[in-house]
């Protein structure tokens, strides 16, 4: 089994059950979850090459991670 780095629970490995609870309570954190997952394994994809994408693309996926990233740790603040 592949290791994909920068999994939410490495990211925020003090919020995990807090993350769990989040996605079955409030939809939008699901989606949040759910839109982060597919843009790091997309990552994960391009940094291995098994699926090679332009430079210019993998930064994009890179800012998207972030931006996403950041509204999970802004609604984990808020909900702790």
């Amino acid at each position: 089994m592949s290791h994909t780095p920068h999994e939410l629970p490495e990211e925020f490995p003090h919020a995990v059950e807090q993350m769990h609870k989040l996605k079955l309570e409030d939809a939008h954190f699901a989606r949040l979850s759910d839109q982060y997952h597919e843009v790091n394994r997309a990552i994960h994809r391009a940094e291995t090459l098994v699926e090679p994408v332009s430079d210019q693309h993998e930064t994009e996926l890179r800012r998207k991670r972030l931006a996403l990233k950041d509204e999970i740790a802004r609604m984990l603040s808020e909900a702790g």
